[in-house]
């Protein structure tokens, strides 16, 4: 975040001012204000967490009684409650069984992965797309019936498709284009409420009720 461009960006100045790791705080600020995602002692699970803003927020949200947990390719650096767990890792290769047996399961499984992007939408778009469905997955896998889930994708040709098949695991499925989001970006979130229990059973039988 050190280039030309965020220098004058109102929210980069803001996180700086107010010791936010990045400005994506103030997006999932927003969408949780609208959504209602985080509940104090809520478990949230946030892939792609570097570095560290969202993680910052959500704990600030559920509490010391809270349990989070944050995986990224990168080491966040930043210094967080106890009750906050960070890994390097990706999140392709994520054990969910592994997880649920630490941790439980999530109420709130959050994404804010994105790829290395090239600049060319043909490429970075696919991508994009591919990391919402793993966290998609792994939000299916590991959260508890009635959890929630947000994830970022750049909005391409299978947009809608990505919507429908969060609704066909979600009791709601909403899209949502951040008000904190770039005017060139083709960031969108897609938040599902509520994971169906037929979905979670499927995933894994063993699921809680």
């Amino acid at each position: 975040m050190g280039d030309k461009k965020n220098r004058h960006d109102p929210n980069y100045l803001r996180a700086k001012r107010e010791n936010f790791a990045g400005r994506a705080i103030y997006k999932l600020e927003e969408i949780d204000k609208r959504f209602r995602l985080i509940k104090p002692g809520a478990r949230v699970l946030d892939l792609g967490c570097w570095p560290g803003s969202w993680l910052q927020y959500a704990v600030k949200r559920a509490g010391t009684d809270a349990t989070l947990v944050g995986v990224d390719l990168k080491a966040v650096e930043l210094a967080l409650p106890s009750n906050v767990k960070t890994f390097v890792g990706d999140v392709n290769k994520l054990k969910l069984d592994k997880m649920v047996e630490r941790f439980g399961r999530f109420d709130v499984v959050l994404s804010d992965m994105a790829p290395n992007t090239t600049g060319n939408k043909d490429f970075d778009i696919p991508v994009s797309e591919d990391l919402f469905l793993r966290a998609l997955d792994i939000a299916t896998g590991c959260s508890r019936i009635g959890g929630h889930f947000c994830a970022k994708v750049f909005q391409g040709a299978r947009f809608h498709e990505l919507i429908r098949e969060v609704e066909r695991r979600y009791q709601q499925a909403k899209p949502y284009r951040s008000a904190h989001t770039r005017k060139q970006s083709r960031e969108q979130y897609i938040i599902g409420r509520g994971l169906k229990a037929n979905v979670a059973r499927d995933a894994n039988p063993i699921a809680d009720s």
